[in-house]
């Protein structure tokens, strides 16, 4: 019995088999570029698989993952070109004959933390993702946030300061929001090359700053257990430590507990299963569809 994932991300696709334990036994990654394309090269991938129970698909979003909604499936008004109104569970549910069990991306890397990973235990926690763009999973009393559609922590909006960071922001929607400010691509248009080429001292000091106002939200609003920072920026040498460093100051001691203070270092990590996360918890949400 073999059981299918897809971290299926803005930037690329990782499709794994796995059997009944966590890690995948296979993966295969290829560049997100036209729906027709991405979705066909996931088909060949599991169609490969003689012995397919079910798939778990984490996929960017906006996407409507209302169960009983007629557009369940569907990316809404996500800015990556192409992929507007896009029905994604359709075309492998067609092709694949097989029980699909959907969440977005975020909250797929939150399932894998949870269950294997940094969030093991926790009821309440948050998977904050900072790469091309910026998004999140959170976990409350146990369970993936949902709501309306899904949380969407990367369009939060934060103070700017404008006379220390004149940049506009690149967000389509709305400009300067912690995406807009923090992103990896935010970072590219701000300085003119990408983070991994950064070694600006104060260029990651504002980094620093812009995802402490966005998570000291996190902190404020659901009261996270836990938070881990991911996704290729969020993963850059020193960053988290940056971040721990301004989150307490951020907060101005107004949540009183040792995680923000004393016990920071446990408080805000990076994800155990690095960047797998994803993929992972896409195996674990096929295991619910069956």
């Amino acid at each position: 019995m073999s059981f299918g994932g897809i971290e299926a991300g803005g930037t690329r696709w990782n499709c794994a088999v796995g059997g009944d334990g966590p890690q995948p036994e296979r993966v295969e990654t290829f560049p997100t570029t036209t729906p027709a394309e991405t979705i066909g090269r996931a088909v060949e991938f599991f169609a490969a698989v003689p012995d397919l129970e079910a798939l778990g698909l984490g996929l960017f979003g906006p996407v409507d993952v209302r169960r009983d909604s007629a557009r369940w499936g569907t990316i809404t008004t996500t800015p990556k070109p192409g992929w507007r109104d896009v029905d994604v569970v359709g075309p492998l549910a067609e092709a694949l004959g097989v029980p699909i069990a959907l969440d977005t991306d975020v909250n797929a890397a939150a399932i894998g933390e949870w269950r294997h990973g940094a969030a093991q235990g926790l009821d309440t926690f948050v998977y904050v993702t900072v790469g091309t763009g910026i998004g999140g999973g959170a976990f409350a009393n146990g369970r993936p946030v949902h709501g309306l559609l899904h949380p969407e922590i990367g369009h939060m909006l934060i103070p700017h300061d404008r006379v220390r960071d004149p940049f506009d922001g690149c967000c389509p929607y709305h400009g300067d929001c912690l995406e807009g400010l923090a992103s990896g691509t935010a970072m590219r248009e701000r300085w003119g090359r990408p983070a991994e080429e950064i070694d600006d001292s104060a260029a990651w000091d504002l980094e620093a700053e812009h995802l402490a106002h966005g998570l000291a939200n996190l902190v404020l609003t659901l009261s996270a257990e836990r938070i881990v920072l991911g996704g290729g920026v969020g993963r850059s040498p020193g960053l988290v430590e940056r971040v721990r460093a301004r989150l307490p100051e951020t907060l101005a001691g107004y949540v009183d507990v040792p995680q923000l203070s004393t016990e920071v270092d446990t408080y805000l990590v990076p994800p155990a299963l690095g960047e797998h996360s994803g993929v992972i918890g896409a195996l674990d949400l096929a295991r619910t569809a069956c």
